[in-house]
């Protein structure tokens, strides 16, 4: 009978005796016993959130206190998602933490990423197809963490229906049960249910969908986040809870105690020059692709362990994909998984996948631009003509793939994360993806506080420890914006969706427009529902230092269209110098380096005869 049965019959039966195993794993792993390692807690005294508006101190207040002379607890090197997620862990727990950025909260891998929060249908589709119980494991972990993220930060993260164009009869059931596996290893912390839809039906959901030989789509759920802003949330919240946080500020060395021990580091204020030393019971290496170069400053003599890759997107108009559905192709012409999504108003479209050397602001390389732009043309109808003129911006982030040092094969990579401790005690934490940052944290500060006999005064919480902004969020709070400070209604969603209810306090900032309508918010690019006040916000309570910090990390502008960025730059370098005091020569210095970051978001790919003068 077996033999009779076509290789694609043959696919899916064996896909469902499979599914049938990890379902068993899957009702094993919920239900078997858990165990925790031991670890004492200092009391500590309930403590009630007063209702009084929180502001983030001031970074002159944060270097004051890193200047102190005082030993911390930890001292965390990185401000992208690991090390913030590290920094809110352990202070949200009552230890004293500090933590340092050479450049800026996400700029680096954090804020290049697919912008999205999600189990992995790759890893499911490994698990289903090679029997694998650890790529199993992988997926059931980042479904539940998607599940706390979104609920953790829900104005900055939510759900989005992804669809699967299928173009075989024969893949419809294949695809359609991979989703309900997906959806049923969720339990009850799934979105919505995926679904079947007819080519009609289709059609309707995505009119830019080709449609030759479509015969039908099956639509799956997973989360979307703004990644940039969830990383500045992090470190702000972390410092809500106690954290000392200080970017553009770099680590020269590291200090070892008499034993060889390290304890703490030399590091130096990048913005004025300054150098002093800190003072921690451990140190963190949570700096992502950078991770070998401060393992080299512990040990010259040891060996490497990130095995970096480049992943480029770029960002189309919006008439590229209907406002609340993304695409996935499966199966591209050489084998990778591309998503097509919408983001901010406009479409994201990505991944590639390739080894790189790690650099600061890396170049997206023109023939990964051109395979996604391919790529997407494949999928959409003629009436879309897919042109290298539409790519308003692309960009490249470096994803640090690991290799255990400690492994027997150290060529080969780690399927998630890592927790490395060294003979002079420098933990590393390297490897991991968004979606998981909050498990990452709560094991590297649980293997931290083993290693450096910490007291925390509390169990993680991190599990039920909502983002700031979140506690009395609404998906209709923007009414309320709209109504009272009359603002344009596109502006007061945009800030709710950056802001959570801060976006009360970006709305106390003055910005009239002078006009009869919309009263409030004048934006720093007309396309764009970023305003004035934002950037003063952005210097007030969220440490931005640099116009880059503004226009590519507290606003998306420099995500979303390059161009648009640049023209924006000089208002916003003159709203930054009424609030920092900027000379004539910083101001200068701002637009170069402005301008030389969005050449790496493909700024000048296309001759342009804007000059600084226009």
């Amino acid at each position: 009978m077996w033999a009779r049965l076509s290789r694609h019959q043959k696919l899916i039966l064996g896909g469902s005796t499979t599914a049938t195993v990890l379902a068993y794993l899957h009702y094993q792993h919920n239900n078997g016993f858990k165990t925790r390692s031991n670890i004492v807690y200092a009391e500590q005294a309930a403590s009630v959130e007063k209702p009084t508006t929180w502001h983030a101190p001031t970074r002159k207040q944060e270097l004051s206190k890193l200047k102190s002379n005082k030993e911390f607890d930890l001292l965390i090197v990185g401000g992208g998602a690991t090390g913030t997620g590290v920094a809110l862990d352990a202070a949200s727990r009552g230890l004293d933490v500090a933590l340092v950025e050479r450049d800026d909260f996400a700029s680096g891998t954090s804020s290049r990423s697919t912008k999205l929060v999600h189990g992995g249908v790759r890893y499911l589709q490994k698990a289903i197809m090679e029997l694998d119980y650890e790529q199993y494991k992988l997926v059931v972990e980042a479904l539940h963490e998607r599940k706390i993220f979104i609920d953790n930060a829900p104005y900055l993260a939510g759900e989005l229906p992804i669809m699967l164009p299928v173009y075989k009869w024969w893949q419809i059931p294949y695809f359609w049960f991979g989703c309900k596996l997906y959806d049923l290893f969720a339990g009850r912390e799934a979105l919505e249910s995926s679904y079947y839809l007819t080519k009609t039906k289709a059609l309707e959901a995505f009119p830019m969908l080709k449609k030759d030989e479509l015969v039908g789509a099956i639509v799956y759920y997973d989360g979307q986040q703004n990644d940039a802003r969830m990383n500045v949330v992090l470190a702000l919240t972390a410092a809500k809870h106690g954290a000392t946080i200080a970017n553009h500020c770099e680590v020269l060395e590291l200090i070892k105690s008499e034993e060889g021990h390290i304890k703490g580091a030399k590091v130096k204020d990048c913005l004025t020059g300054e150098e002093w030393e800190v003072k921690a019971k451990g140190v963190i290496n949570a700096t992502g692709p950078f991770t070998d170069g401060l393992r080299k400053m512990d040990d010259e003599k040891t060996k490497e362990i990130v095995a970096p890759s480049a992943g480029v997107h770029v960002i189309l108009p919006n008439y590229y994909s209907p406002r609340n559905m993304g695409l996935l192709d499966p199966a591209t012409s050489d084998g990778r998984v591309i998503f097509f999504l919408p983001w901010q108003g406009n479409t994201i479209a990505g991944t590639t996948d390739s080894p790189t050397e790690v650099s600061a602001n890396p170049v997206p390389k023109e023939d990964e631009v051109e395979w996604i732009l391919q790529e997407v043309a494949h999928y959409l109808s003629d009436d879309v003509k897919v042109r290298r003129e539409d790519v308003l911006a692309a960009w490249s982030g470096i994803r640090p793939l690991v290799r255990d040092p400690h492994a027997k094969n150290t060529e080969s990579l780690v399927r998630n994360h890592m927790i490395n401790v060294s003979e002079n005690k420098l933990l590393t934490i390297a490897g991991g993806k968004w979606t998981t940052y909050r498990a990452m944290a709560e094991e590297t500060v649980d293997r931290a506080i083993q290693e450096y006999d910490l007291k925390p005064k509390s169990k993680c919480n991190t599990e039920h420890l909502p983002m700031i902004g979140s506690k009395g969020f609404t998906n209709t709070m923007f009414i309320g914006l709209v109504q009272d400070r009359g603002m344009d209604t596109e502006v007061a969603q945009a800030l709710v969706g950056s802001y959570g209810t801060r976006a009360w306090q970006v709305a106390a900032i003055e910005d009239p427009t002078e006009m009869s309508w919309p009263k409030y918010g004048k934006r720093i690019s007309p396309n764009y529902p970023y305003i004035e006040a934002e950037v003063r916000y952005a210097v007030r309570e969220e440490y931005a230092c640099t116009a880059v910090d503004v226009l590519a990390r507290r606003t998306r502008l420099a995500f979303l269209n390059a161009e648009a960025a640049l023209n924006a730059l000089p208002k916003v370098i003159e709203l930054m110098s009424e609030e920092l005091g900027w000379d004539k020569q910083r101001q200068e210095q701002e637009y170069i380096s402005a301008t030389q970051f969005l050449t790496t978001m493909g700024l000048f790919h296309q001759k342009t005869t804007t000059t600084k003068e226009e």
